[in-house]
């Protein structure tokens, strides 16, 4: 985990420890509160960039078709003679 992110959890992770009167014990359930709020805020900066207006989305041709339940198909052999 990035030293920054993992900063950012551990002060989160305190101001909820002081919100809820510091009742030990709880750590764990601290930790992954902060690390919850902290990713959540993150989100939208790690988003995929903006397209810029009056672009269009291109959307390819052909899509990509599943490949379950595909087999592969006996070579044919020409017949000699």
């Amino acid at each position: 985990m990035d030293c920054s992110l993992q900063h950012r959890i551990r002060e989160r992770a305190y101001e909820i420890w002081s919100a809820e009167g510091r009742t030990h014990g709880r750590a764990e359930q601290h930790w992954l509160a902060a690390e919850r709020q902290v990713l959540s805020e993150m989100a939208p900066q790690v988003s995929a960039p903006a397209e810029p207006a009056g672009q269009k989305k291109t959307v390819p041709a052909r899509q990509r078709r599943s490949i379950t339940n595909v087999r592969p198909q006996p070579k044919k052999v020409a017949n000699a003679g």
